[in-house]
């Protein structure tokens, strides 16, 4: 019987690829991005492996690199790795395994061995409760039962089902907050409607859609030259500079020199191509200079990467969320991402490529733009399929002259001369067609201004 159960014990656990997964994570971002975001402590068997975790898991979110040495000293502040033999294992993991290319493979495998080990515990708790004496409500005991085994199975973003009930009362719950919130808005602050998401940068498209929520996609098209890069900017600027919560922007086309030139332009009102000459005076370049002092004080992140693919958007949003915790991520733009399978259409590459952003801004919470080629009459390049993954499908052009002269509701604005048209809206109104003002010099938009009657 013991050396049955001896096996058993073998059998629940994995010490090799506990070893393995640590120290891929010592040697390896790439390693350590994928640990961090798929096991929890509890997942490893060995109590010093936790411990080891642990403090990897801390370094890696104050941004300083996990190595052996940093481990000593995090532990010896922490008044772990007192004992001898620990600092022998935490030396044998870091010197013994190194980096491994295979880190999803022992990720599995630790993960595996702690389902196992819930499931074993589970096991043991039924067969208690058949043990005890007392007379038992079958159909109740099977219930729990199948409760627990589902939960065991089940993925751990899914592991709670809305009850009738529940929802029910969280449908009331919101209904009563929005209507008390809403009087208080017509009564105090003259109708405008709160945010539920993060600033647009827009009045008008803020009242449509509430903001950018957490957990959507949200995809903007536009012609090449149309301003795709100056809106995914003005949304940074509104949310980054303004709102002083962080954002990711995934530069695909761009030079770090042109991105802060940009920036430069934005926040300073002075016409871009006069910056890029250095053709200003010095008043100007002071304004210039506290406008990067504004920059300096945002969370605005940007990371230049010319050889984008999915897994790489993936990899740097796990991190930028662990480390700097990132409200929203910007793609610009997704039709330069590196093409993983020849064998593919471009549309269901494209396809891919959203599906798996939205995913993403699903698991981490957090919002997620993608920037995207239109084709000259409008219509999505590559991929009509891609407005189906999306939460809010936004489209940006020019308004034709023509437009302007005949449709007496523009003559009521102060120079509009672009659209943002929302495509689709999953939580409000769609076909409405916002006219703004696009100071391409300067690479500002704005609301359009109504003409005071």
């Amino acid at each position: 019987m013991a050396v049955e159960e001896s096996l058993i014990q073998d059998f629940l656990y994995d010490l090799e690829s506990e070893r393995r997964v640590l120290s891929s994570m010592i040697h390896s971002e790439e390693a350590c991005i994928e640990a961090y975001n798929n096991l929890q402590s509890f997942d490893f068997y060995s109590p010093k492996h936790t411990t080891i975790f642990e403090l990897i898991s801390s370094l890696f979110e104050r941004e300083t690199k996990p190595t052996y040495v940093e481990l000593l000293k995090e532990g010896h502040s922490l008044g772990i790795f007192t004992n001898p033999r620990d600092i022998e294992e935490l030396k044998y993991i870091s010197e013994h395994y190194i980096d491994d290319e295979n880190i999803k493979y022992w990720i599995k495998k630790v993960k595996d061995k702690s389902k196992l080990r819930r499931f074993e515990r589970f096991l043991r708790k039924s067969y208690q409760i058949l043990s005890e004496e007392q007379e038992q409500d079958v159909e109740q005991l099977l219930m729990s039962a199948e409760e627990e085994l589902t939960n065991l199975t089940a993925l751990e973003i899914d592991d709670h089902i809305d009850t009738p009930s529940e929802l029910a009362k969280l449908g009331y719950d919101e209904v009563e907050k929005r209507f008390i919130k809403y009087k208080e808005i017509k009564e105090l602050n003259k109708g405008v409607l709160p945010l539920e998401g993060l600033p647009t940068g827009f009045d008008s498209l803020n009242n449509i859609t509430l903001g950018y929520k957490q957990g959507d996609l949200i995809i903007l098209g536009a012609q090449t030259g149309h301003g795709k890069t100056a809106f995914a900017l003005h949304t940074a600027k509104a949310i980054a500079v303004e709102s002083q919560q962080n954002v990711l922007y995934l530069n695909t086309e761009m030079s770090r020199e042109q991105i802060a030139l940009r920036w430069g332009s934005i926040l300073s009102n002075i016409e871009h191509d006069r910056i890029r000459k250095g053709e200003i005076n010095e008043t100007e370049l002071s304004r210039i200079i506290n406008a990067y002092s504004r920059l300096r004080e945002s969370g605005f992140y940007s990371y230049p990467c010319p050889n984008l693919t999915p897994e790489k958007t993936i990899s740097v949003a796990r991190k930028f969320k662990a480390q700097k915790d990132i409200s929203m991520m910007i793609i610009d733009y997704i039709g330069r991402m590196d093409k993983q399978d020849p064998k593919l259409q471009e549309w269901q590459i494209l396809e891919q490529i959203v599906k798996t952003q939205k995913m993403l801004a699903q698991n981490l919470n957090i919002t997620v733009m993608c920037l995207v080629q239109l084709n000259p009459d409008g219509s999505l390049q590559g991929a009509k399929r891609m407005k189906n993954e999306c939460d809010l499908m936004l489209k940006l052009g020019p308004i034709p002259k023509e437009v302007i002269e005949e449709d007496e509701e523009l003559q009521k604005y102060v120079n509009p001369n672009y659209f943002i048209t929302i495509d689709k809206n999953r939580d409000g109104r769609s076909g409405v067609m916002i006219p703004i003002t696009f100071e391409l010099q300067k690479q500002i938009m704005r609301d359009a201004e109504r003409i005071a009657l």
